[in-house]
């Protein structure tokens, strides 16, 4: 079987599912876009439907919904990602990217159409084997005579949060699934750009930062217009270094410190040289969740929570991909599946004027957890707090992260004119941007600020930044008038070396903006963070609508609201997603050990 890994030389995405069927002819470059459903593709290499499914008796054919035997069916044909990675030449190729390991049918299915993953937020020209086919419903196996799952702990939830829970909960003794809905795992964590605020580091002090837990707390009530639930706030400031070092004993790189808007002092870990932290962190905590064989199950919707008939919660109805509908019983139920922005109706029943506005979040953030939550007789609070990020890249999802403005960039207008302090908080800078011509702006930065950030190529990659050799160039680019751009930076370059913003009271002025080239990036706000959620307590309970905590039911990261009040700051969400995910995985791990 190894010869058929020739055909990964000719298809920007060939790891099909190999099931005999109709009829088949070779790939080739002019059949990229074939009607030919992939199953039918590859009935000449006469691999059998036994290649890819797994037959447990006479009468049923079953594929678990991680279609694990599927994958790794793929894999021993056409080699690993990474292999598939390296023999690809072209600019972009779906084999390598932030999503990280990621399944073969992620993107490529047998039975019906193909789809690049990626283009559920990117709009790539990249055509797939079987991406036109028509679409064939294959019915779920019947689960009528399946018996009810047991296990000690169930998350609800693969992101940061989730997986941080199940992690901890696993390491003291308990065990635990894990529930994705998707296809891959890593939710909104893996799309995280700037980085981790955590306060008194010991990353801080050998670089002999000054910061507190008490600044970091009020800066983030003050980002929150103290809306925030200060006992949640102080919990997220007085364990994050101990959530950074966590991190770090399990593997992450998070020493390299920047600053990001709303905040005091330099407090945001990441990669060092800037790299994008949640593509880090979520392939450290994929790892460390299969090192300790912690079952995770993908395509795994659940429908419902099981309660015993006394408001306590011991179990979850499960839609599965292929093994259908089944229940799984649990002494606890954490809930870490993440907001709803991009669920344009929820969205618009709290925040009609939000409507058809860009989302930078991943296709699964629908809010599912607090329906279900609700459903499940939890209080949902600051459900009209819907962040607006100010830098989106115009046209696109593509979220252009705070530490761009964090390194030194600027925003500039269609006029050539800077309007704002960039480091002001979201909202204040999203209300700012839409008050320009066009409702956009530019991010404008030079050759020293791109080469501060690792994360700033990848916009490149993306064919989202404009550039000139010199501002005239730019300026021309951008549509601006070069005089006044001139004369903004020119402004801009005095405040840098006399360290104060006379225009815009920019406190942190890192860099000039003066060493060619010079770029540009067009942005325009989109929905990007919600506030609101589930409410919970300080051991992460969720409390009911009666104002009791709901027994064994436990809730962490953005599927829950108090921690950021009317606004979050840059940088909170992944310190939130670690520290309450590590206290529910905790507290559901107590709560096993109580009922013994």
């Amino acid at each position: 079987m190894k010869s058929l890994r020739s055909i990964a030389t000719i298809a920007i995405a060939t790891l099909g599912l190999f099931c005999a069927g109709a009829s088949y002819a070779a790939p080739d470059a002019t059949r990229l876009g074939s009607s030919t459903p992939l199953a039918a593709m590859h009935k000449d290499k006469k691999v059998t439907c036994k290649g890819c499914h797994e037959e447990k008796n006479q009468e049923k054919i079953v594929v678990d919904d991680n279609e694990t035997v599927v994958n790794a069916t793929c894999v021993e044909c056409h080699g690993t990602l990474a292999e598939m990675a390296k023999e690809k030449k072209e600019h972009l190729t779906p084999h390598q990217s932030h999503l990280g390991l990621m399944n073969c049918t992620s993107c490529h299915s047998g039975h019906s159409q193909s789809k690049t993953y990626c283009n559920n937020c990117h709009t790539f020209d990249m055509p797939i084997p079987g991406g036109t086919a028509a679409i064939k419903r294959v019915k779920p196996v019947p689960a009528d005579s399946r018996p009810v799952e047991k296990t000690d702990i169930i998350v609800i939830g693969a992101g940061a949060a989730g997986f941080t829970a199940a992690i901890t909960a696993h390491d003291g003794g308990a065990k635990v699934i894990l529930l994705e809905k998707q296809p891959i795992t890593g939710g909104n964590s893996a799309l995280s750009a700037g980085g981790m605020n955590a306060t008194e580091t010991a990353f801080q002090k050998k670089k002999g930062i000054k910061d507190s837990v008490d600044v970091m707390i009020q800066d983030t009530m003050k980002g929150g217009g103290n809306h925030n639930n200060p006992e949640l706030v102080r919990i997220l400031a007085t364990q994050s270094a101990s959530s950074v070092d966590w991190l770090t004993s399990i593997g992450a790189d998070i020493s390299d410190i920047g600053q990001m808007a709303g905040a005091t002092n330099y407090r945001t870990h990441r990669p060092t040289g800037g790299a994008a932290v949640g593509a880090h962190i979520t392939k450290v905590l994929k790892k460390n969740a299969a090192d300790r064989k912690i079952d995770v199950r993908v395509n795994s919707k659940v429908l419902k929570l099981v309660e015993d008939g006394k408001g306590k919660v011991i179990g979850v109805v499960v839609e599965g991909k292929h093994s259908g509908t089944y229940t799984i019983l649990a002494k606890a139920v954490v809930m870490a599946a993440g907001g709803f922005s991009a669920n344009q109706t929820l969205v618009g029943q709290y925040q009609p004027q939000f409507v058809g506005m860009t989302t930078s979040n991943q296709p699964g953030a629908t809010g599912d957890g607090m329906l279900i939550g609700e459903q499940g007789g939890g209080q949902l609070i600051d459900m009209k707090e819907i962040q607006i990020h100010p830098t989106v890249a115009a046209g696109s999802r593509i979220l252009i992260t705070e530490a761009v403005r964090g390194n030194g960039a600027i925003l500039i207008n269609r006029n050539g004119k800077r309007f704002v302090n960039e480091l002001t908080t979201r909202d204040k800078a999203s209300q700012a941007v839409l008050a320009q011509p066009g409702g956009s702006a530019f991010l404008v930065f030079d050759s020293v600020i791109h080469k501060s950030l690792k994360q700033i190529d990848g916009y490149f990659e993306l064919g989202l930044v404009k550039e000139g050799a010199t501002l005239a160039e730019l300026a021309q680019a951008m549509g601006a008038p070069a005089d006044t751009l001139a004369q903004s930076l020119d402004t801009y370059n005095k405040a840098f070396e006399a360290k104060k913003d006379a225009e815009f009271g920019r406190a942190d002025l890192p860099r000039a903006i003066r060493t060619p080239k010079f770029y540009a990036i067009e942005i325009k706000p989109g929905i990007h963070y919600t506030m609101g959620g589930l409410q919970i307590n300080a051991e992460t309970q969720v409390i009911g609508k009666h104002g009791q905590p709901i027994p064994g039911f436990y809730a962490a990261g953005e599927v829950t609201g108090g921690v950021h009040g009317k606004n979050r700051l840059g940088g909170n969400s992944i310190s939130e997603t670690i520290t309450f995910g590590r206290i529910a995985g905790a507290n559901a791990l107590k709560a096993v050990k109580n009922s013994k």
